[in-house]
């Protein structure tokens, strides 16, 4: 009966302090992690920059002509097709689908419409 007491209180002692040690483990480990950004963090940043480099090896995807890059609108512009790729955090979409249509200079086409009379 005495051998049945020592062997549960050696096994007991042993399971608490491995408890206790992957506890304190955990606590490092949670205290040392990197907190996690919320969607609310992104709204105050501001936005990346478009490395203007990549110009040289960036083509549209439809036309493979060179493109050119707009920073008030933060765009790549395809000025054959009229068509513009937006650029979201710094990376730019050159998915067609996701192009935004651009109006093209349309002081032509209404100076050479006929007027009615």
């Amino acid at each position: 009966m005495f051998g049945n007491v020592l062997s549960r209180l050696v096994t007991e002692t042993f399971s608490v302090q491995r408890y206790v040690r992957t506890v304190a483990v955990l606590q490092r480990v949670r205290a040392a992690s990197v907190p996690v950004r919320s969607f609310s963090d992104v709204k105050d940043e501001v936005q990346q920059s478009f490395d203007t480099s990549l110009l040289e090896f960036l083509v549209c995807p439809l036309s493979k002509k060179p493109l050119r890059y707009d920073a008030k609108t933060n765009e790549l512009i395809n000025e054959e097709l009229g068509i513009a790729y937006p650029i979201i955090d710094g990376i730019p979409n050159m998915i067609a689908q996701e192009a935004r249509l651009i109006q093209k200079d349309t002081d032509k086409a209404t100076s050479t419409t006929p007027t009615q009379g």
